[in-house]
């Protein structure tokens, strides 16, 4: 089916958003909340019109575009909550355009992801420079500053640990709750094809039996209809032969 001028119009300008999310932004950028916006208006006039694309395109259109408004949300927020909410994004799975290798919003969601994790990495350093500099700034003897510059170290160390840790569980909950609901919907598929071959036994065999329920009533008609023509035919001779045999009195 030939796509529409809306959905022509749709495309391009989501490929226009995709690109623009690729770059690095500054704060002043307004450009793609706007484009955003636009957006999603003109998917919900491609969900009345009626050239409207087949499911399995608008669902793909409408991840992207939540997407690109996950992306806006996420980037409102600061340091690990940025990059656990990056980790969560699901960008498209089809090109936008037909010379894309690769899903333009995979490869924003991969350089994003890489964006925020070198942020949140200065971020921590920074921390830590600045931490560096107020010890520094205290009068403290040489032991006692090597002591708290290692218990600084260690204790970012630690942080890093963690939200290492967390991000690898919070993938791995992630990857468990996607298998368990894989092996749920196959159990249900299974048990839906068991029951409907189960129904179709079932058909064939009621069939069968209504059939031959069909012939033995036949036959069970037909048996008693010769069996009161005999029964008749039998009384009438019967009948013939009495008269004939005592003939009537005077």
């Amino acid at each position: 089916m030939a796509s529409s001028r809306l959905e022509i119009n749709f495309i391009r300008l989501l490929s226009r958003c995709e690109s623009i999310a690729s770059e690095k932004r500054v704060e002043t950028e307004w450009r793609l909340e706007k484009y955003v916006g636009a957006l999603e208006e003109m998917l919900v006039a491609l969900r009345k019109s009626p050239s409207k694309p087949t499911v399995e395109v608008m669902t793909d259109y409408t991840r992207k575009v939540d997407f690109l408004k996950g992306l806006l949300e996420a980037e409102k927020l600061s340091g690990t909550e940025k990059a656990l909410a990056n980790q969560f994004l699901a960008p498209g799975r089809t090109p936008t355009i037909a010379n894309e290798r690769m899903p333009a919003s995979k490869t924003v969601h991969m350089q994003t992801k890489a964006r925020c994790t070198g942020e949140m990495r200065n971020e921590l350093l920074g921390n830590l420079e600045t931490d560096l500099r107020n010890r520094r700034g205290l009068v403290l003897d040489e032991r006692q500053s090597a002591a708290e510059l290692d218990a600084v170290l260690q204790h970012h160390h630690n942080l890093q640990e963690k939200l290492a840790e967390d991000m690898l569980n919070l993938a791995r909950n992630l990857k468990n709750n996607t298998l368990v609901a894989q092996n749920i919907i196959k159990q249900d598929n299974q048990t839906l094809t068991q029951s409907m071959r189960q129904a179709d036994t079932n058909f064939e065999k009621l069939k069968v039996e209504s059939e031959r329920l069909e012939q033995h009533t036949k036959k069970s008609v037909n048996w008693t209809l010769w069996l009161m023509l005999i029964l008749v035919s039998f009384t009438f001779i019967s009948m013939i032969l009495f008269i004939r045999i005592f003939p009537k009195l005077r």
